[in-house]
């Protein structure tokens, strides 16, 4: 499989690819681009979210970027049920819940000082 057979389909890609059994347009095509990402994950490679949208988008013959986000979330729940159905790594255990930082507004946020203040002492 080569950047020239499969659009959005680079070098690097079409050697992960190759190294996991698809090797063309039909092999893909039969398993489908979020089993094929699973595949590329699952060889030890670490893809990006960009390679599965990548690999849908040269399934039906688009830019990758131009597929529609009603898509793209398909994309993506179809990959979190994949990943949920893996087994934990071997010697380490199952990763936790992904948690959500809030950062504060700027507004509250105390103003950085470029100098330090001298203690209550009066000394620097």
């Amino acid at each position: 499989m080569t950047a020239a057979k499969l659009r959005n389909i680079g070098p690097k890609s079409a050697a992960w690819l190759r190294q996991v059994g698809l090797r063309s347009h039909e092999d893909l095509a039969a398993v489908g681009s979020v089993e094929a990402f699973m595949r590329v994950k699952r060889a030890g490679f670490r893809p990006s979210l960009n390679l599965l949208y990548a690999l849908e988008g040269a399934l039906l013959d688009c830019h990758w970027q131009q597929l529609p986000d009603d898509r793209r979330g398909e994309l993506l729940q179809a990959y979190d049920a994949a990943t949920a159905l893996l087994p934990p790594p071997r010697g380490r255990p199952a990763a936790g819940p992904v948690t959500t930082t809030q950062m504060q507004d700027e507004d509250d946020a105390p103003s950085p000082s470029l100098f330090d203040s001298p203690d209550e002492t009066g000394q620097d």
